[in-house]
């Protein structure tokens, strides 16, 4: 999301790490860029939901702004809202304690107006959308801001969540930040990380070490062997003997054991410097120019299913998995699961992103399921709702046979688990997270029930899963 004036005065930060944060903060704020923004966060949210919203504001005049003009909106959208569904909570906040509470647990507040408060250390499950109406620089902050939404939360079926950027620290930040999937090299340098955890407070020096350690395992498997010997001379230890130690020291051990190794970052770092960023400051009114949808690398959404198409039909890919999903796609395990989703998370390609990108280009809703959307892509089977693949098999499998009263309520649990979890094999019937043991279930237990065929039941059922429609 993006509103600007129609005119400006141009300047551009030496990094982008390092642009005025403060004065943007303080001038680009205004009535009404704040207006226009309501107005079309009134469109998008919802405030009788259960998807709750959390505003990030650069000041508590800031959000006090916000929330008025983001109650008006409503009211225009919706003629009468409650006047607590939007609440400011931030250190100047009546009871800020108790507001956070029931944001957490009551219906509302269902939008958050804040400025630092609810960034860290706050856990919401229900936080589904992030707008962003300041900047930081810290990087750190960034990634505990968006943290807020990253929590999963079945109750309300939530499967992704979106954030909403008025003032571009997404681009500001995008290079720097760790939200992102860990295959991707995020442009943080090894100096920057270990200067970060002998300065960072505590209870952020964990999040410190581990951004370190990913980005070293990912170094490693990169390193010449001119450079592998440097290591070595440097700091007297093999790359993975160097991460075993970094990962076991206690935090405040392993900050002072790095900083008495001088020029460890200048040797694992490659140089990258990234042009200035413009930054535009007006006083004119503003209007809305447009709304962005992100997809990567593609504009609109058709460019970026094309690109997926390109992607799972190119024979020279390295994900074994696709194979599978392509020939035999009820073979494919949990495991096998969730290491393709990683994979194509890494590429840019999720499930929710998938969908969104289908229903903007199709005006069709379609939760298919990953491998629904591979087959798609590369076959040009048609797409069809998961949850209808597997009611589908199910009724095969009940009619294949006479089942006894216990078995077939068995495989209506196993469909009702499937359509949740996509795949169910014998690591999830022993999941103890799952329904299966809490019910009395476990691989042992029913394949018994099944007279020692649970096996090939299972195997029947997830291929009917992908048979085609009769």
């Amino acid at each position: 999301m993006a509103s600007d004036g129609r005119q400006g005065r141009k300047f551009t930060t030496p990094d982008e790490l390092r642009f005025e944060v403060e004065a943007f903060n303080r001038q680009v704020i205004t009535e009404s860029f704040n207006r226009v923004v309501c107005g079309v966060l009134a469109d998008e949210l919802d405030p009788f939901s259960a998807y709750k919203t959390l505003i990030f504001c650069a000041s508590d005049a800031h959000a006090d702004l916000v929330v008025q003009l983001l109650k008006q909106a409503f009211q225009e959208r919706y003629g009468s809202v409650a006047d607590d569904a939007v609440a400011k909570i931030t250190g100047a906040s009546d009871k800020p304690k108790g507001l956070i509470r029931r944001y957490k647990n009551e219906a509302f507040p269902n939008v958050a107006v804040t400025v630092d408060l609810l960034s860290t250390g706050v856990d919401v499950p229900a936080i589904c959308n992030i707008v962003f109406l300041r900047r930081m620089n810290s990087r750190i902050l960034y990634d505990q801001m968006i943290g807020r939404a990253t929590r999963l939360c079945d109750p309300i079926g939530k499967t992704h969540f979106r954030i909403f950027d008025a003032v571009g620290i997404y681009d500001a930040l995008q290079a720097f930040t760790q939200m992102q999937p860990v295959v991707v090299n995020p442009k943080i340098s090894f100096s920057q990380l270990i200067n970060e955890l002998e300065s960072t407070e505590a209870e952020d020096c964990e999040l410190v070490r581990e951004q370190l350690i990913a980005k070293l395992r990912r170094k490693q498997r990169h390193l010449s062997e001119n450079a592998e010997a440097q290591f070595r001379l440097l700091t007297g230890e093999e790359p993975a003997a160097f991460i075993s130690r970094l990962q076991q020291l206690p935090i405040a051990e392993a900050s002072r054991w790095l900083g008495r190794i001088p020029g460890l970052g200048e040797l694992l770092d490659e140089r990258w410097e990234g042009p200035g960023q413009p930054l535009f400051i007006s006083e004119d009114d503003d209007e809305l120019r447009s709304i962005e949808r992100g997809y990567g690398d593609a504009t609109r959404p058709e460019d970026y299913l094309d690109g997926f198409t390109a992607f799972v039909r190119d024979a020279g890919n390295d994900l074994p998995a696709l194979i599978t999903v392509l020939q035999r796609p009820w073979e494919l395990s949990r495991k096998d699961l969730r290491e393709l989703k990683l994979a194509l998370d890494a590429r840019g390609y999720s499930e929710a992103t998938l969908a969104t990108a289908w229903r903007e280009t199709t005006n069709q809703d379609m939760a298919a399921s990953i491998m629904g959307y591979i087959r798609q892509a590369a076959l040009g089977d048609p797409l069809v709702p998961y949850e209808q693949r597997v009611e589908r098999a199910l009724q095969r499998i009940l009619a294949s046979r006479t089942w006894t009263t216990p078995q077939r309520q068995w495989l209506q649990r196993i469909a009702n688990q499937t359509k949740a979890i996509t795949i169910v094999d014998r690591e999830a019937l022993d999941d103890d997270a799952l329904l299966f043991r809490r019910e009395g279930g476990g691989w042992q237990r029913l394949n018994k029930l099944f007279g020692g065929e649970l096996d090939q039941v299972l195997h029947h059922f997830n291929e009917a899963v992908w048979q085609a429609a009769a």
